[in-house]
């Protein structure tokens, strides 16, 4: 089954799907690099390793974000069932890892409310409000309100996310955008 972003189980998908491709190209690389030693031929020895190079390229676009998102996974059924429920009130995006200049922010749910955008980030040494703050940033550059507010602990953001009204969809192009901008921000 094929997940996008936003959708739960995406991180563990993309984890798998991106370390396939890593070791694929690693071997590629080798073979290249091992084939140079079973010809005489300077030419063919300088065109595998020119070869060799250039498969290194797209091996490092698909090893840094597997390194940089290693170690976030998605998180357990047991906190999506507790969100699901909430996704009649705002739209919902699970198993996002936002990146910014500064920080790699794992966030196992967000919230995208037309009274703003509550995001559960699971990193706790990050600093909250710089956090916050880097986000905002991006979101002024995308021309949107800066109303994302970052929460630390489960019980407040689930909490947070029970006190909000349903959605009335009057403002469900700005909802859309926001969405699509934070899928952006994602790795």
């Amino acid at each position: 089954m094929k997940r996008e972003k936003g959708q739960y189980g995406y991180r563990d998908k993309m984890r798998k799907i991106r370390l396939a491709i890593t070791l694929v190209l690693v071997a590629a690389i080798l073979a290249q690099l091992g084939a140079r030693w079973f010809t005489d031929n300077q030419a063919a020895k300088n065109i595998l390793t020119v070869m060799a190079i250039l498969t290194v390229l797209p091996m490092a676009n698909m090893a840094s974000p597997l390194l940089a998102s290693w170690r976030y996974r998605t998180p357990p059924r047991e906190f999506y069932e507790k969100v699901f429920p909430f996704e009649e009130k705002c739209r919902i995006l699970y198993d996002l890892v936002l990146t910014t200049k500064e920080f790699v922010l794992p966030m196992d749910a967000i919230a995208v409310h037309p009274q703003g955008v509550y995001a559960y980030c699971t990193a706790k040494k990050k600093k909250p409000g710089e956090a916050e703050k880097a986000l905002n940033e991006l979101f002024k550059a995308s021309r949107l309100e800066p109303n994302i507010r970052i929460l630390w602990d489960e019980k407040s953001f689930l909490k947070r996310l029970d006190s909000l009204k349903p959605a009335d969809g009057e403002e469900d192009g700005v909802v859309g955008y926001e969405v699509d901008v934070l899928k952006s921000l994602s790795m």
